[in-house]
């Protein structure tokens, strides 16, 4: 594969895992641009030595790359992503792609103009093999027809290691708009929902009352044609637990349902990526660790072939849409 890659922005631990897994399917990083010394610099020098760093955007956009990756502060996101389009790159941007309606709709405009892919890499998805695993036992007809979807996303606060930026609702865009814009992909996904809307939406700030800003517990339901959903979001992940959060997502079918426990099974088997699947004869936990990321390797093959394998661009838009829609409702409905 001869498909190459900058990185614009390193604000989040998240090119960590997008710049990994480009190399893995092949993908060459001409180098990197970010603005000042963000915390996760030093672990991505660590992880990449050999990778340049470019002195400006300009020479960065410049370099000749295909794919922008694009992990700056949340609030900046949609302007560097229009900037790489223009020049030329298609994008493949941290979640959420954007923080405003006025930012998508620009987003839009310059897809519409330039042709370039806007892609958001929704981690909890494209970097868990266990949802792999879901999605083909969701295809091979293993619990009927999606009907609901309960996604669940705390989060660990790790208040030491947050920039300013975290705690600024303007910078950071909204918990909604943020955490659940993971689980609103996963129910369009997974019930095959080509638009929805939002019939509840809450947030607040229980725990942290000192930062104004900060939002640290959100929920939203969904409704389409075809299902409805439930998401729940927290940065309230205790101590104890040994990863970042118990992040789950359950799948009610008309003939059975799935559980993915991801990141951590409290209680059950060791390890990550736990699956439960109970329909007429199965009652079991399968293990989704070796499922794949198809993700990443669609998205270059997308990249040479101007296709929509990875995720179509009307449902990376209808994803942000919702979210902000329900950062909106939220916000409205506290006020």
């Amino acid at each position: 594969m001869s498909l190459s890659f900058i990185a614009l922005g390193l604000d989040h631990r998240h090119i960590y895992g997008m710049t990994e897994n480009m190399q893995r399917v092949g993908a060459r990083c001409l180098g990197y641009w970010t603005e000042g010394d963000p915390q996760p610099l030093e672990g991505y020098v660590k992880r990449f030595p050999d990778m340049p760093r470019f002195d400006t955007l300009e020479a960065t956009l410049g370099a000749g790359a295909d794919l922008a990756l694009v992990s700056a502060v949340p609030a900046d996101r949609a302007t560097l992503a229009v900037r790489a389009m223009q020049a030329g790159h298609d994008v493949m941007t941290d979640k959420p792609g954007c923080t405003t309606h006025a930012q998508l709709d620009q987003i839009k405009a310059c897809v519409a103009e330039t042709g370039r892919i806007w892609s958001i890499n929704f981690s909890e998805r494209f970097e868990v093999p266990s949802v792999t695993l879901a999605d083909q036992l969701v295809q091979d007809g293993a619990i009927g027809r999606v009907v609901h979807t309960t996604g669940l996303g705390p989060h660990r606060l790790n208040r030491a290691t947050r920039p300013d930026w975290f705690f600024e609702r303007q910078r950071y865009g909204g918990v909604l708009t943020d955490i659940a814009s993971h689980q609103i992909d996963q129910f369009l996904h997974f019930t095959g929902s080509d638009a929805a809307e939002v019939t509840m939406a809450h947030v607040a700030n229980h725990a942290n009352l000192a930062d104004a800003g900060l939002q640290d517990f959100g929920e939203l339901s969904l409704r389409s044609d075809r299902a409805s959903g439930y998401i729940r979001v927290d940065w309230y992940t205790p101590d104890a637990l040994p990863n970042w959060g118990d992040g789950r997502l359950t799948l009610l079918g008309t003939e059975g349902y799935i559980e993915l426990r991801k990141y951590i099974d409290v209680g059950g088997r060791d390890g990550t990526d736990s699956v439960v699947l109970v329909n007429r004869d199965r009652c079991e936990v399968l293990d989704g660790r070796d499922a794949g990321l198809p993700y990443f390797g669609r998205l270059a093959d997308d990249i040479a072939h101007r296709t929509e394998t990875a995720m179509t661009q009307a449902h990376c838009f209808r994803v942000m849409e919702l979210a902000l829609d329900a950062q909106a409702l939220a916000e409205r409905s506290d006020a």
